[in-house]
């Protein structure tokens, strides 16, 4: 077998092939799906200012989580056998962290300390061989393992810290975890990241919360009985989530994501760094359309608190990808992104105005919410088409000038 011989890291980016997701990529990604369905779960029990502010926070970590591992298989991935049980090691550990944020009986911050410990450790591991057999990053991997090796002290000490003090903690030891790529930012040219690869990894895990809007309205419908309100807005959640990923991929580019020498580090910063809170808008429009099934169903009303956390999830989500295509502008005459950029910034106080509609129904307040998103469409393709939709002059118009 292949995996009988070791393959050890080497630097992946530098090589000139195109690189796409391994299997092992695809299959690591799905207990991060388990892990954002369970959170889920969370916020639709508890709407309230505190329940959101929760949800997002734990949210961040598990992002994070994935985000770091992605940076180190986008550089030093070689799908041998080492990195295999060592990313097997973290799906466990990570599995333990979406137990841990279940509402049942086996929710607890402790469990979730020792599952995100865990993980950050394995990463550590994983840092620590591409130190030994990739010389030429070993001054940009020693600072990883200073700064993540600091933050994962700090998530083994919360383990046996009580609450609250252990949330303190864990922000100080994120914090950590987020300031380490920046502070050895000037050299990590050394170690570029890959164009074609992580790219690609991002949009999965934007198509991966995208697809908590497909559960999000099967397990809704299956709450209720079939009604046409409910239907209703089953299907408009449906036609907002499509059109999510419509205006988001449409104009994706991950050309940005390579530092270069010129001066403009800050776009591959933004870009990376957008999809959080776009990953974060889109899961809970998700865990939104749920609810607003729920409001939809006889007997039960649509809370202010269930429509405000549907237009906000989705003007997050328009605000994000101005920003990350406000990184991806190639040159002064990049007039699709700039269009797009446009159309978001546009679209969010319209979608927002929704929510200032008092006593909306859950029906009308997704179907307004949807139409917004379908605008956004249709502006994107009035800017890559103008032609199309100007009204074409008949044939006999066109001879009537000519003979004029």
């Amino acid at each position: 077998m292949r995996l009988a011989a070791l393959t050890p890291p080497r630097l992946r980016t530098i090589e000139e092939s195109e690189r796409n997701a391994t299997w092992l990529e695809l299959f690591y990604d799905l207990v991060f799906v388990a892990a954002v369905a369970i959170m889920g779960t969370r916020i639709v029990h508890d709407t309230s200012w505190t329940g959101v502010v929760s949800y997002l926070a734990y949210f961040a970590l598990v992002w994070w989580l994935w985000a770091s591992h992605t940076f180190y298989a986008d550089r030093y991935d070689t799908d041998d056998l080492v990195y295999r049980l060592l990313a097997g090691a973290q799906m466990v550990a990570v599995a333990v962290i979406a137990v841990s944020l279940s509402l049942g009986d086996a929710g607890s911050t402790q469990a979730f300390a020792l599952g995100y410990t865990l993980a950050r450790v394995v990463l550590l591991l994983l840092y620590a061989r591409a130190y030994r057999h990739v010389p030429e990053t070993r001054e940009l991997v020693r600072g990883y393992l200073i700064g993540f090796g600091a933050a994962s002290a700090l998530w083994l000490i919360s383990i046996v810290t009580p609450a609250p003090a252990r949330f303190w903690i864990w922000a100080v030891a994120f914090a950590i975890d987020l300031a380490t790529p920046y502070a050895v930012r000037k050299i990590q040219a050394a170690a570029p990241l890959d164009v074609s690869h992580l790219p690609e990894r991002f949009g999965l895990f934007t198509i991966l919360v995208l697809g908590e809007s497909i559960v999000a309205v099967t397990v809704g419908l299956s709450h209720v009985s079939w009604q046409v309100s409910t239907t209703v807005v089953g299907v408009f959640g449906l036609g907002a989530a499509t059109c999510l990923w419509w205006i988001n991929f449409e104009n994706l580019d991950g050309f940005v994501v390579r530092r270069r020498g010129e001066g403009k580090n800050w776009r591959p910063t933004v870009w990376i760094y957008g999809h959080l809170p776009l990953a974060a808008a889109l899961a809970t429009f998700g865990v939104s359309i749920e609810l607003a099934i729920v409001g939809a169903d006889h007997g039960h009303g649509y809370p202010t608190a269930a429509r405000w956390l549907l237009v906000t999830s989705v003007a997050f989500a328009l605000a994000s990808m101005a920003a990350i295509q406000f990184a991806s502008i190639r040159d002064g005459h990049d007039h699709l992104r700039r269009a797009a950029i446009r159309n978001r910034l546009v679209g969010i106080p319209f979608v927002l105005a929704i929510g200032l509609i008092p006593g909306l129904p859950a029906s009308w307040t997704m179907a307004c919410v949807t139409l917004m998103c379908t605008a956004e469409v249709v502006a994107d393709l009035a800017a890559a088409n103008p032609e199309a939709l100007r009204r074409p002059r008949s044939k006999s118009k066109e001879q009537e000038a000519k003979h004029q």
